[in-house]
């Protein structure tokens, strides 16, 4: 390629690490369409998490959609990586990026797009939503020529995240926090049911042990030899 180097030697010990979003933005038509009874529009995208733009370094994605829409595998070789439809079912899209540099193994990764709001969103009017997901990928020891197309980005005009992601980030985290203090107290809780259930089987054998001397002592009472 052009302005980059063919060499296949890989650097060592270099880990370039790119954040990335994808997802999925769905707007309800407020009817099914007659024409074809759809009920949303849709927007399945793959993006830079800091309006990076990552043609430097992406030769294309592709988006797999359900095989019921026309030409249902879409590629795309330049930014935005986004397929607009519209439908009224929901289903999981296959988005796999290949790399400027072919040595570079593609990467996988599965969305379940989604168009309908939870009840309490349509109870407030509701009609548009956005499920998408962060995530990493993690170039390690990558060769001269993908080094090259990593460092080589350039940053792209700021568009508003449609996700708070430091607010998510500190949900998750207090959700986590609740989770294993629960989880503390649940296990607290079986110690002590175990003790007492412990100390429970110990005085029943010891009650059970009483009983059977007592049996014993009336089948077998003493008797005095000195007599």
């Amino acid at each position: 390629m052009a302005g980059y180097s063919s060499d296949n030697s890989r650097v060592k010990g270099t880990i370039i690490t790119k954040q990335i979003i994808f997802g999925n933005k769905s707007s309800y038509f407020g009817k099914k369409r007659e024409t074809d009874g759809h009920t949303h529009s849709w927007t399945c995208y793959f993006k830079s998490f800091n309006n990076e733009d990552m043609s430097s370094y992406i030769k294309k994605v592709q988006f797999k959609l359900h095989e019921s829409y026309a030409n249902p595998t879409r590629v795309l070789s330049k930014p935005p990586y986004e397929v607009n439809e519209t439908g009224w079912g929901e289903f999981e899209i296959q988005i796999k990026v290949y790399f400027m540099d072919p040595v570079e193994r593609p990467v996988t990764l599965y969305h379940l797009l989604k168009l309908f709001q939870t009840e309490a969103a349509l109870a407030s009017g509701k009609k548009n939503l956005v499920s998408e997901y962060y995530d990493e990928i993690i170039f390690q020891d990558p060769t001269q020529m993908m080094h090259q197309c990593l460092l080589s980005t350039r940053q792209i005009p700021f568009s508003k995240q449609d996700t708070d992601w430091v607010e998510k980030e500190q949900r998750t985290l207090q959700s986590i926090s609740i989770a294993r203090q629960k989880i503390s107290n649940e296990i607290s809780e079986l110690n002590e049911r175990l003790k007492a259930s412990k100390e429970a089987i110990q005085h029943f054998q010891k009650e059970i042990q009483k009983v059977e001397k007592e049996q014993d002592d009336q089948i077998f009472p003493a008797v005095n030899l000195t007599q």
